[in-house]
């Protein structure tokens, strides 16, 4: 079955008929602003209403609304909203709750028909609202869906987990900017200075001129404070280099004791954000195992926990999907070109879409090609036999994966290598 927009459109526009009262709002913190049409974008209210984001305002909502159905004698309600930022989830939820049909308009779409209706650049929340309205009723909006508890927990924890990277990695340049002030020479020592050692040695004597009266013993003994296997050959090396780069190195040293206090309250940051992280995901380990399409999807190898998690929290219930290329949609990962008579124009991602699906799908496949066989054949066989630059079959690849996510829960399969294979075979 193929999918195709303007199809998609088509049936949306079908759906609003000459029964339907269209609502636009347009959100905010506080105040919400709502205008109403009949199903041609004519506006049926007197003037638009101003709601407060409470109970009372949600009720004052639906007063109005009811109203406006009884006197225009209108039997369908269809209510379209923009998705800016998380002020619409509360009034979308409640709406739905109440048995209402909830649809979305894409920002875009708002801003580029402002100036339909008065060819007028002016922009404010009234006419927003109205906007939005008129986008509803010619058929620019998606259906709202509310998911199911799994995938709204889901979701909720995988952005809770997205901020704590975010704050993860902020440290982590934080800490290395520290050493390449104070002791540039230090990566020398230690590559990857989130080992046990090198942890060790910032908590105990970071600078370079805490080192000046140790020798390599003194080193050792320090280290034994913070963790248990410190000798070795291993140990003894690193405590000679670390010694040795301390007494020739250019780190600065005016205001040590000020620069080590900020260091330790760095490092005892970043180590209480990854003991978060790391329950972060065993929680994610146990969310998943109680969604069985979750459990599918990582018989795809190379497709860890993490991946499935950002997958599914930024999709939902992948059983709603027909086809691979909504999801691609969904991400903003589908193409468009801009091109007129005889000039083609550059096909680029529309990047309309859900923008942390559409980094967790390129980081998967691309971990897919360095670990899943099938992928890694297929990646070179878009490179060598089609001459497709490598970033281009990875995004290539991208929508292979997408169409393998929604087929396997679609069939209730699970992966199988053989059938991909034979599939691209067909295909190419």
């Amino acid at each position: 079955m193929k999918f195709k927009q303007s199809d998609a459109q088509n049936q949306r526009i079908q759906q609003i008929t000459t029964a339907h009262l269209v609502i636009g709002i347009d959100m905010a913190k506080e105040t919400h602003v709502a205008q109403a049409t009949n199903f041609r974008g004519i506006v049926v209210s007197k003037r638009h209403l101003s709601f407060s984001n409470s109970i009372e305002g949600f009720e004052k909502l639906n007063r109005w609304m009811t109203e406006l159905l009884q006197k225009h004698r209108l039997k369908r309600l269809i209510i379209g909203m923009e998705p800016t930022g998380h002020y619409w989830f509360n009034l979308a939820n409640w709406l739905s709750d109440k048995g209402i049909h909830v649809v979305m308009v894409n920002p875009a779409t708002t801003k580029r028909n402002k100036e339909n209706r008065d060819n007028s650049p002016s922009k404010n929340d009234p006419k927003d609202a109205l906007t939005i309205a008129d986008s509803v009723s010619r058929g620019f909006y998606y259906e709202y869906t509310r998911q199911s508890l799994v995938f709204q927990r889901l979701k909720t924890i995988m952005s809770d987990r997205e901020f704590w990277v975010t704050c993860s990695v902020r440290l982590q340049n934080r800490i290395v900017r520290w050493l390449d002030i104070r002791f540039p020479e230090y990566p020398s020592v230690f590559k990857d200075w989130t080992c046990k050692r090198s942890m060790a040695t910032l908590k105990t004597f970071p600078c370079p001129q805490d080192l000046e009266n140790y020798i390599v013993h003194d080193v050792i003994d320090a280290w034994r404070v913070h963790m248990q296997r410190v000798g070795g050959s291993t140990g003894f090396e690193k405590a000679a280099q670390l010694i040795a780069r301390a007494k020739c190195s250019v780190g600065e040293q005016a205001a040590a004791e000020e620069a080590k206090a900020d260091l330790r309250r760095l490092i005892e940051e970043f180590e209480r954000v990854t003991t978060m992280l790391e329950q972060i995901e065993r929680d994610i380990e146990v969310l998943l195992s109680e969604i069985p399409m979750a459990q599918q999807l990582r018989t795809i190898k190379g497709l860890g926990k993490i991946f499935t998690a950002a997958i599914l929290a930024g999709t939902g219930d992948l059983r709603q999907y027909a086809h691979g290329r909504q999801v691609m949609r969904k991400a903003g990962l589908n193409l468009a070109e801009s091109s007129s008579g005889r000039r083609k124009g550059q096909i680029v991602l529309s990047k309309r879409g859900d923008s942390a699906l559409r980094k967790y799908l390129y980081l998967a496949t691309v971990q897919l090609v360095w670990n899943n066989p099938v992928f890694r054949h297929l990646h070179e066989h878009n490179v060598q036999e089609k001459k497709m630059k490598k970033q281009q079959s990875i995004f290539k690849l991208i929508g292979k994966l997408a169409r393998i996510l929604v087929g396997i829960v679609q069939r209730g399969e699970k992966f199988t290598p053989e059938k991909t294979v034979l599939t691209w075979s067909e295909a190419a």
